[in-house]
């Protein structure tokens, strides 16, 4: 396999389609369901052990609707949604063409996980990589970026789709059994050709923070085969506890769509029928937003806030039981201990894209709290984890340049056998993370 684009060229690519796309509205319809994604075996999913291989196909690559000459496999699998049924879930591999090129690094393995926040299941990137041209598809085409170095030196990549095939945003738990059984499904498929040594750093910023991290922290209860094998997670601009990010984002100027687009996610991952809750303003709001990707979001809900959204009832959140019970699963850290050493990026500097610090949570970096951030850091610390955490200055999409470069120097040492940082002393004091209590 050939990797023939250089960064510069890709982003180049990127931002010409994106461009293209937004004076092209018809970019934006609707896609044509693919019925590869489907699984339409005889035996029931609940008889098949989760990170099997269901289906598999070879894809030319598409990097921002553009033909490439690189190939990938495509897997479905098995996989656990939150509330633990069986599913299935779609991942992209890139691996190295043994009869090609050189396949000493074929064994080093990295589980890259995407940042294509969506309510909608046609914006997964194995829908990006197998021909989309719609304006979502161009994350995946930027993110080639940031894992192509690996794949061009010859390292076996892997994307899950990690919000499954429900498109359940910021639902982490469901994020993390995706990641971890798209990993299993990697090591069985023959195709791929891995050995049982292989081992295996994931990374992911954002959106990808969140199916990095529950991965590292589910792994050792859901997915202990693994353990021979991964070695590390790097992630960075992490969402630790949704509620506590609610109340930041709320009226953000750039960021304010992601309060309902997580309640909506939360609430599809865990059966909650949040319409019975909603004012009138609250069901335009939903409607609009029950397949809108991030990219359709981001600057266009700076006026909607928890109150408009709904019934004057049910204002005080902790009234609502289905709503406390789901987002206190979906803290972080409340899902076990990681058995990896960790490496933790965040910003602080939200301002620059518009977000105030909040009153209770303090500074982020315009929709990720850094004191979340640091209790997170610090209970792992105080588990035994090796932890080496950083800050910057810097908001939500620029910390992303710092954060890529010193991500990657940790990754290539992990690989290398090298002894894992950490800097737990030094940590600051963060926020509580203690669950909400249900107040009838």
């Amino acid at each position: 396999m050939r990797f023939r684009l250089s960064k510069q060229s890709l982003l180049l690519t990127a931002a010409q389609a994106a461009v293209t796309a937004l004076m092209l509205p018809s970019m934006a319809s609707a896609a044509t369901p693919d019925p590869f994604y489907q699984y339409t075996g005889s035996t029931p999913l609940a008889d098949i052990a989760p990170g099997t291989v269901l289906k598999s196909r070879t894809i030319s690559v598409y990097i921002a609707g553009i033909k490439t000459s690189m190939q990938a496999t495509q897997l479905v699998y098995r996989s656990t949604d939150a509330k633990l049924r069986p599913t299935s879930n779609v991942t992209t591999i890139f691996a190295p063409d043994c009869a090609k090129v050189s396949c000493a690094n074929k064994n080093k393995v990295i589980s890259y996980q995407s940042f294509y926040d969506s309510l909608n299941p046609e914006d997964g990137p194995s829908r990006a990589y197998a021909g989309g041209k719609r304006l979502p598809d161009l994350l995946p085409a930027v993110e080639t970026v940031l894992f192509g170095t690996y794949v061009k030196k010859g390292y076996t990549v892997v994307i899950s789709d990690t919000e499954g095939q429900g498109a359940n945003f910021a639902a982490g738990p469901e994020y993390g059994y995706n990641t971890l059984d798209s990993i299993r499904a990697t090591f069985n498929a023959p195709q791929i050709g891995l050995g049982r040594d292989a081992k295996v750093v994931m990374m992911g910023y954002s959106g990808g923070a969140i199916a990095t991290e529950w991965a590292a922290e589910l792994a050792p209860s859901y997915a202990p085969d693994l353990k021979p094998n991964l070695i590390g997670a790097a992630f960075g601009g992490t969402l630790v506890s949704p509620e506590h990010n609610l109340t930041y984002v709320e009226g953000a100027p750039i960021w304010g769509g992601v309060l309902p687009m997580a309640v909506i996610g939360v609430s599809r991952s865990y059966d909650i029928d949040i319409q019975k809750y909603l004012t009138t303003r609250g069901l335009e709001v939903y409607n609009k937003m029950q397949k809108a990707s991030i990219a359709y979001v981001l600057g266009q809900y700076s006026r909607v806030t928890w109150k408009d959204l709904v019934k004057p009832e049910f204002q005080d959140r902790t009234k609502i039981k289905e709503y406390v019970e789901a987002v206190n699963k979906v803290i972080m850290g409340t899902g076990g201990t990681p058995e990896i050493p960790l490496q933790i990026g965040q910003g602080t500097g939200g301002i620059w894209e518009g977000t105030k610090p909040s009153p209770v949570w303090g500074a982020g970096d315009g929709v990720m709290l850094a004191g979340d951030v640091r209790t997170l850091a610090r209970q792992y610390c105080a588990q035994g984890v090796p932890v080496q955490h950083k800050e910057w200055g810097t908001s939500h999409f620029t910390t992303m340049l710092n954060w890529l470069p010193w991500a990657t120097s940790w990754i290539d040492d992990r690989f290398a056998g090298k002894a894992a940082p950490q800097n737990c002393s030094s940590i600051a004091v963060g926020n509580p993370l203690t669950p909400l209590v249900y107040k009838p």
